[in-house]
């Protein structure tokens, strides 16, 4: 096969969850472009508008992840019209930023519930399929703050990062239980990008994190769309439980 073609998604189906919009979208759109027929899951009808913009037929799925029966229609949907999914990226995510001293145990609860529990019910609801088909790909979207403990100043969210955290872990224990399934589990970890949910940060601690990362920038509009494709992708198909980090060399330092 040429190696390009080991990049092409022609005949399959993937899920973005979160796929609306932010990093979510930007795979969204990695994913069409290397030819696979893309749904999209956004808790607001009216969170399509923007993103069908950048992938005019993608399938707009209204749900969230925290609603277990209503991720079942949507996925059982998905396989009797289009034939089956063969890719889950998990992109959904919120996060709360606040002194650890003081957040509220509500905030806590939310984004380990969407976060982590989110996901997992995500992949194994997909994965009940692909385990049939002998055939799949969860790609999931954690974090730099996963991997490593962050200053507050730089990212004072710790309930962000335990559940990014938790994801890594939940990742390469699917990864062993589901590989002999056929079904590859694999997580990136990016660093900072500029999307919704760091616009506000950005202007405060943008020096701060160029000063720390290896490359000296954040990351750009694209750059964590090629590594997804990569492992959604049949050029990654020996490849499971592992953690992509796309960080400009932030935790290498």
């Amino acid at each position: 096969m040429n190696i390009l073609e080991q990049f092409r998604l022609d005949g399959k189906t993937a899920l973005v969850t979160g796929g609306s919009r932010g990093l979510g979208l930007e795979i969204a759109v990695g994913l069409r472009q290397a030819g696979a027929q893309v749904a999209l899951l956004a808790r607001r009808e009216g969170f399509f508008e923007e993103a069908l913009k950048h992938v005019p037929d993608a399938i707009p799925m209204v749900g969230n992840v925290q609603d277990e029966a209503g991720l079942e229609a949507a996925m059982a949907k998905l396989e009797a019209e289009h034939g089956g999914l063969s890719i889950l990226v998990n992109a959904a995510g919120v996060t709360w930023g606040q002194d650890a001293l003081e957040v509220p145990v509500e905030k806590i609860r939310e984004v380990l519930d969407i976060n982590i529990t989110g996901t997992f019910l995500a992949s194994r609801i997909a994965a009940r399929g692909m385990k049939a088909r002998g055939y799949g790909k969860i790609l999931n979207i954690a974090s730099t703050a996963g991997l490593a403990g962050s200053p507050p100043e730089v990212l004072d969210a710790a309930a962000y990062s335990a559940s990014k955290g938790g994801m890594i872990a939940l990742t390469r224990d699917l990864a062993v239980k589901w590989g002999p399934y056929g079904i590859r589990v694999n997580a990136l970890a990016p660093g900072f990008f500029p999307t919704r949910m760091t616009e506000k940060l950005l202007p405060r601690m943008e020096a701060m994190v160029v000063e720390r990362t290896p490359l000296g920038r954040i990351g750009k509009t694209g750059e964590l769309a090629a590594a997804a494709l990569y492992l959604c992708a049949p050029a990654s198909d020996y490849v499971t439980g592992q953690v992509l980090a796309v960080d400009g060399g932030m935790t290498a330092a």
